[in-house]
């Protein structure tokens, strides 16, 4: 595992969890704010996310002042009716005062504790738009590293009427950075099966194997 190193003052980075979806497939429930133990699920991602970055904004829809608890700034999508993950990328872009926004969704409690560092030097190395973690099997785009230059594209695309995170990768420059020695960094809690096997995991009665 690579030294967990805080990105040097040349390259200050905001660190956004994103938490502004529609939960569809846990009932609609707010997926940040879903107990896992007796903490909140977005406990865990600051908590992982905060030695990581220079400072953090939460993207949410809903339940805003239950979020605004944890001090830092909460942003809205500026389009209605959810549209997804892109657009939250979209208006952390626009509100953050670095160049650089890692994004992190809300639902994913594991962050390697050498996440923002790994981006980074994929990102710089590669001379990319955008860097994002693949487990080993698959791209998980929203565990990026993002540029404040790809705003105007992101906005362009979105008032086309295009949502998807995916396609949208491809009209830009992109570096992935390889996490396949921590795959259980990408475990997600979007269903009840999901939450009730991640509580296990943190009360240490199985593994992620």
């Amino acid at each position: 595992m690579l030294e967990n190193r805080l990105p040097t003052r040349q390259t200050k980075i905001t660190g956004v969890v994103l938490a502004g979806g529609m939960a569809q497939r846990m009932g609609g429930t707010d997926e940040g704010l879903i107990q896992l133990i007796d903490r909140p699920m977005i406990d865990y991602v600051i908590a992982s996310l905060t030695p990581q970055v220079d400072t953090i904004i939460i993207n949410a829809n809903r339940n805003l002042q239950q979020y605004r608890h944890y001090g830092y700034p909460v942003v809205a999508d500026t389009i209605g009716d959810f549209p997804g993950p892109l657009a939250g990328i979209a208006t952390a872009l626009s509100t953050a005062e670095t160049d650089l926004v890692l994004t992190v969704p809300c639902d994913g409690p594991w962050l390697p504790s050498d996440l923002t560092q790994r981006l980074l030097d994929q990102f710089t190395s590669q001379n990319a738009d955008v860097c994002v973690a693949h487990d080993g099997n698959r791209m998980q785009p929203v565990f990026g590293l993002f540029h404040k230059r790809i705003l105007p594209d992101i906005e362009d695309y979105l008032s086309a009427g295009e949502r998807k995170l995916q396609l949208w990768l491809k009209r830009v420059r992109l570096a992935t950075a390889d996490f396949s020695d921590h795959p259980e960094a990408f475990i997600n809690v979007n269903t009840p099966e999901e939450k009730e096997r991640v509580e296990r995991i943190l009360s240490g009665s199985t593994s992620t194997q």
